[in-house]
């Protein structure tokens, strides 16, 4: 096989990536508004692959079947979060859709900081988004990078590779804005579910004779591998709450609760929600690869789990052109996302970070130039930390959702719960993202293998609660104008 062939179709998938990206904002106005939220008038079509090219990510597309070879049945929580994901969001996300129109929000924080009365409470949530933001977009420059990798043959190191992937998106999206990352993602999600289906009913059919068949072998030669429980690679506690956490925390994440502001209007909004479970479908047979690699793969020669993609594809003797294809997809799966939480990490730096700490605020062109400028330097941050940084990718993807899981309850109470004040809100989200951390960081110990994003959620809602209950009520005109949305 030719690894020129493969990498030139590579980079020439990148060169159309990065044109499509960067015209995706040109004649449109330069404000905040139309750089974060595209003006408010994205319709269906683009608000679905703009909010499926969140999930269906590096993690889906390498570190699934990653974890399909390496954990087995563990990796249907992956399943089961994309189906039920954005059901929460049916809750509060039309609520926040009227309350960015009818208060002219940017950004998550801003709801949450304008309820609450509290620029320390903004940027509290700024910080939290950001550090669970780099163990987000670390995940996906090294989804990149694995890719360019393997399609270079090892010429094209695990540094240059990362480092390719961060420039291509960080020039569209500082150009393009929200509209250059949805434009992508339109033309990317299409690609890759095109390429996934191919992929996984093939190599089922190719190796095994079928999906069925595929399964039997497996049950027959590890009995354990396609079980969760005592004795198996997951626990139902952990696994239990590993979806759990991922459910909760889908939609509280900013760059997806942000798409909110984006929707033209309410309707498209809960269409989305509505047609989004398609998405889990669209991730079956990208497991089916990691599945299908058990009986063929040893776990010596492959080195990491989340290779198994790109290692199946090269040993199988396929053609230069179909292997560059399927890169590119899996390279798209990686960029849909970077891209997405690239854009939402510089707009949340600039606004809920920057601007409260400012005396006097930036006009909207100087706003725009922060966030572009916050899109370059979250970017940068984000690729040292996965040039040298550790994990798997969905350990990382996992870490990710235990902070931010920790922003659920002030949705709760912002929506539907007058009694909530500025002191609960702040201790709360401080005790769970501080006991989420203690945990992960092994300060404090794992009780019974629940996810510590779970633990620390616990946590938060007491002290929401008590500490609400035990302060001054906030002004109650200003508290309905939330609760009556």
């Amino acid at each position: 096989m030719s690894w020129l062939t493969v990498t030139i179709i590579i980079f020439i998938y990148l060169f159309f990536i990065l044109f499509l990206g960067s015209s995706a904002g040109r004649g449109r106005e330069r404000s905040v508004v139309e750089y974060i939220a595209a003006s408010r008038n994205l319709g269906f079509f683009v608000m679905y692959f703009l909010m499926g090219g969140a999930i269906f990510s590096a993690f889906a597309y390498l570190g699934g079947p990653g974890w399909a070879y390496s954990k087995g049945a563990a990796a249907f929580y992956i399943l089961g979060y994309c189906a039920l994901g954005l059901v929460p969001w049916w809750l509060w996300g039309p609520r926040a859709l009227r309350a960015g129109r009818r208060f002219k929000y940017v950004t998550q924080a801003q709801l949450f900081t304008d309820r609450f009365q509290s620029n320390a409470l903004s940027v509290i949530i700024a910080v939290v988004s950001v550090l669970a933001f780099i163990q987000y977009i670390t995940l996906q420059m090294k989804g990149s990078a694995y890719i360019f990798e393997v399609a270079s043959g090892g010429r094209i190191p695990f540094w240059a590779g990362a480092l390719i992937a961060y420039v291509v998106v960080v020039i569209y999206v500082f150009y393009g804005g929200v509209r250059g990352v949805a434009w992508t993602n339109v033309f990317q999600g299409a690609f890759m579910i095109t390429i996934a289906w191919i992929l996984g009913l093939y190599f089922a059919y190719k190796l095994y004779g079928g999906p069925a068949e595929m399964f039997r072998q497996i049950a027959e030669a590890k009995p354990t591998h396609l079980l969760v429980g005592p004795g198996t690679k997951m626990s139902f506690a952990a696994f239990s709450s590993a979806l759990l956490v991922s459910v909760l925390g889908f939609a509280m994440w900013p760059h997806l609760f942000m798409k909110a502001y984006t929707a033209e209007s309410e309707r498209v909004l809960k269409q989305t929600i509505v047609m989004y479970p398609t998405f889990a479908i669209f991730l079956v047979p990208v497991l089916f690869i990691g599945f299908a690699g058990i009986m063929q793969v040893t776990p010596d020669v492959l080195g990491a789990p989340d290779r198994i993609l790109p290692y199946m594809f090269i040993h199988l003797k396929f053609p230069a052109i179909i292997v560059g294809l399927v890169l590119a997809a899996a390279l798209a799966a990686a960029m849909s996302t970077q891209d997405t939480i690239t854009h939402a990490a510089g707009s949340i730096f600039a606004q809920d970070l920057v601007e409260p700490l400012r005396k006097e605020k930036h006009t909207d062109k100087q706003a725009t130039l922060w966030i572009r400028i916050s899109v370059v330097g979250f970017g940068a941050v984000s690729y040292l930390v996965a040039i040298f940084g550790g994990q798997t990718l969905v350990s990382l993807l996992l870490g990710a959702y235990g902070s931010i899981v920790q922003l659920l309850p002030l949705a709760v109470a912002t929506f539907f719960w007058p009694r909530a004040t500025k002191a609960g809100a702040i201790c709360g989200i401080l005790v769970g993202v501080l006991f989420n951390f203690g945990i992960v960081l092994h300060f404090i110990p794992k009780f019974w293998g629940i996810h510590p994003g779970i633990q620390g959620l616990v946590l938060n809602f007491i002290v929401l609660i008590i500490v609400s209950l035990l302060t001054k009520p906030m002004d109650k005109e200003h508290v309905q104008k939330f609760v009556t949305l």
